[in-house]
């Protein structure tokens, strides 16, 4: 069994995400304690409970201490199997984050597995929103010859949730990656959405100008998209602005809150993206640590330059070395993964 200290660097979720993925896929049981210890509140969440949840029955998994709050559980996987799965959420938990610890190993599945969210959020703080999982880090999979489907049937926002969503996941090994030039840029695609009740108020447009007073003056090719979302139970809003190269995509996202204009949202993202330009990278910072999983699974050598090598990448590296014959190698923002079998 492999021990694994829930405290350790980040000390957040992630640990538990990948610890238990890497049991399923490796078929070799994990004990995680000290979980989420550097948060305010530690232990199980309900998120990473529902998420834990899953992928037990996606694999077979015997778990144990998995309750609310609970520091520490046994994992015990089995099989991993191909199903259709339903996850209800009564919270405003993040959907992208459960699905960090269940797409890696659903493509590990012999047939396609299928996801069925009810409730949760699309778009929250702390994590990924869905549009930069589908534009960002879906397509730089595709590189790797891995392919999933995502579908919104309705958004959710903090603090109610009541998202819809449908995931499917084909099976696939990830093949590897040498992604160290961006290329030439092909357009930069600015997707900003609201719910229905800040339509009259115009906060997608707002959203879209306020990015736009910081990008207009570098002439970029810019596309627009503006969406409105009905039938939400909280309202909210989002945007995110994707770079798109010859060999790679940047994304930046950001998310509205109350006291802060709309504009003043998309200028926030904007910066952000002009950041992972200016840094060189070929990866931003949020696809640098997840990415890793793929690269450790993937036939031979892989190696990455990101803009950042974040506490989230090193924590991510030091689980998955736990359960993977190979290690990871830093090169200044370089980041090289060596299978030793």
């Amino acid at each position: 069994m492999i021990e694994i200290d829930g405290s350790h660097l980040e000390g957040g979720g992630q640990i538990l995400r990948t610890a238990c993925s890497f049991s399923a896929i490796t078929e070799i049981p994990c004990r995680i304690f000290n979980i989420r210890k550097k948060r305010k509140k530690p232990g199980l969440a309900w998120q990473h409970l529902l998420g834990i949840e899953t992928l037990a029955k996606l694999c077979s998994a015997k778990v144990e201490g998995l309750n609310l709050g609970s520091e520490e559980i046994k994992f015990f996987p089995g099989k991993i199997q191909s199903k259709d799965l339903t996850i209800e959420i009564k919270t405003a938990g993040s959907i992208t984050l459960i699905l960090q610890a269940l797409l890696p190993v659903s493509f590990f599945a012999k047939k396609p597995v299928n996801f069925h969210f009810k409730g949760g959020a699309t778009d929250t703080f702390f994590s990924p929103t869905i549009d930069y999982l589908r534009y960002v880090f879906l397509k730089i999979l595709e590189k790797m010859g891995l392919f999933f489907e995502i579908k919104i049937l309705k958004r959710g926002f903090f603090p109610e949730g009541g998202a819809e969503v449908k995931v499917k996941v084909f099976p696939g090994r990830p093949k590897s990656i040498s992604l160290l030039k961006k290329g030439s840029l092909k357009r930069v695609l600015i997707i900003s959405g609201a719910t229905e009740n800040l339509k009259e108020r115009k906060v997608a447009e707002r959203q879209i100008s306020g990015a736009k007073s910081v990008l207009k003056k570098f002439k970029l090719p810019l596309e627009e998209k503006i969406e409105y979302y009905s039938s939400t139970l909280s309202t909210g809003s989002q945007i995110n602005i994707i770079s798109e190269y010859e060999n790679t995509i940047l994304g930046s996202d950001n998310l509205g809150k109350i006291g802060k204009s709309a504009e003043k949202v998309g200028k926030e993202a904007a910066e952000n993206l002009l950041k992972e330009e200016i840094s060189g990278g070929v990866l931003d910072k949020y696809m640098a640590d997840q990415i890793l999983p793929y690269l450790a699974l993937s036939d031979s050598k892989s190696e990455v330059l990101v803009s950042e090598i974040t506490l989230h990448a090193k924590t991510n590296m030091w689980v998955i070395s736990k359960f993977l014959k190979g290690f990871f190698k830093i090169q200044n923002k370089k980041i090289i993964w060596y299978p030793l079998s």
